[in-house]
């Protein structure tokens, strides 16, 4: 790990919590340098809904360049584009009624969202945006903006822009908070400017796996409509199956004005598309651009894995049955330890145990990577434990790690 310690910027982030150096991957396992195996309940935070390297993918991206075909085409037209675009408006938006417009951002899921929120003040001639509490929409200096955890709003680390944060759903208890909203909106004196838009993650993954019900859903929508606010919907983690249906708002059967995709859409290779509907689609040529918004290997591997994954729904089964699974042995785990009081949450296969004891959800994670198990913690406060699992995870390997996240869980406790 030498090279990385003296060379590489302290920035570096990940590699402190999983410090070995990978190799190799395939599916929903790694292997490091010395060989030694670990279970991925990881997926690169949600780009990897597929697992590593999917067969499908790999071969025709090695074909694509074997045979010398357009690697980088900005937004140029090309077969690489056109074959992914014919494929996701029938696979993906004709199923569902959907008619959006696709536009390619530069490959991040922050850009993405800078992107969407810029369309929007465009759109409705407004500054302001309203993001929730324990939002996350990237890094980049607008997304941050509208990102309620702590330790990003210092005034030294981003400049803030025109964003108002309302309560998420559940952030008050049993409070309405769609009502609170309301409130805000109706009074004059309330000091809240009426926004351009809405911008919201219908669960919150690094916020700490906080799950919007559908109910609260529609009443934001209505609301959006009713004031004439745009609604905008952060996929980047928890869409693309994640949930179980492609997009996570589907169950609630609201139709955003805007769609942020990045991650998962790209089969592990940068991308990102944002969904417009075609009465917002006020761009002018170039106006939002990126040199690399065009990344034909990415459209390579999407293509293939949306006819493999999304051509009818046993995907989407697939997931409720393994998230049936997930759950059982993380109430397993909260009825073995009620002096605990952990919190089991989640939808679909973005699931995670919250512990309020500082510093256990890290030591959990910490012990997990020693007995070859790769997860993350989330939350304002680390202190929930996050499980991402590959989509199509081997019923065997997704079993194996849940006993290493059970056994690392109970070591902690047990500690204590």
């Amino acid at each position: 790990m030498e090279i990385f310690e003296k060379h590489e910027s302290e920035v570096r982030g990940y590699i402190r919590s999983f410090p070995t150096i990978f190799d190799k991957a395939i599916g929903a396992e790694l292997f490091d340098n010395e060989g030694k195996r670990y279970v991925d309940f990881f997926a690169g935070a949600g780009t990897l809904n597929y697992g590593h390297n999917p067969d499908e993918a790999v071969e025709a991206q090695i074909k694509y360049l074997q045979d010398r075909r357009i690697a980088h085409g900005l937004d140029k037209a090309t077969v690489a584009k056109q074959e992914f675009m014919t494929t996701f408006v029938e696979k993906i938006l004709k199923p569902r009624g959907y008619d959006y417009k696709l536009q390619f951002t530069g490959p991040t899921g922050t850009n993405c969202t800078e992107a969407a929120m810029k369309l929007a003040r465009q759109v409705k001639g407004r500054a302001n945006i309203v993001a929730f509490t324990n939002a996350y929409h990237g890094h980049t200096m607008g997304a941050l903006s509208a990102t309620g955890n702590e330790a990003y709003r210092d005034a030294s680390y981003g400049v803030r822009g025109a964003v108002s944060f309302m309560p998420f759903d559940g952030f008050l208890g049993d409070v309405d908070t769609i009502h609170v909203f309301r409130r805000y909106l109706e009074d004059k004196g309330s000091g809240l400017e009426l926004p351009a838009a809405v911008i919201l993650e219908t669960v919150q993954g690094e916020g700490g796996i906080n799950v919007a019900s559908k109910e609260w859903l529609q009443k934001l929508a209505a609301l959006c409509k009713e004031f004439d606010m745009l609604l905008i919907v952060d996929d980047i983690q928890v869409g693309n199956g994640r949930t179980g249906k492609f997009f996570s708002f589907e169950e609630a059967g609201v139709k955003p004005d805007l769609v942020c995709l990045s991650k998962s859409i790209g089969g592990g290779n940068p991308m990102a598309v944002l969904l417009i509907d075609p009465e917002v689609d006020a761009w002018s040529p170039g106006e939002h651009t990126g040199t690399f918004r065009g990344n034909s290997l990415a459209f390579v591997a999407a293509k293939q894995l949306i006819d493999k994954y999304w051509s009818d729904d046993s995907l989407t089964q697939e997931v409720e049955r393994k998230s049936k699974i997930m759950f059982d042995a993380l109430y397993e785990l909260q009825q073995e330890f009620p002096n605990l009081k952990t919190n089991v949450r989640g939808r679909g296969l973005v699931l995670g145990i919250e512990t309020k004891v500082e510093g256990f959800a890290d030591k959990v994670s910490a012990t997990a990577f020693e007995k070859g198990l790769i997860c993350e913690t989330c939350g304002a406060e680390s202190h929930v434990n996050k499980l991402f699992v590959a989509l199509n995870i081997n019923d065997d390997i997704l079993k194996e790690g849940l006993e290493l996240f059970k056994e690392s869980y109970r070591e902690v406790a047990k500690s204590l």
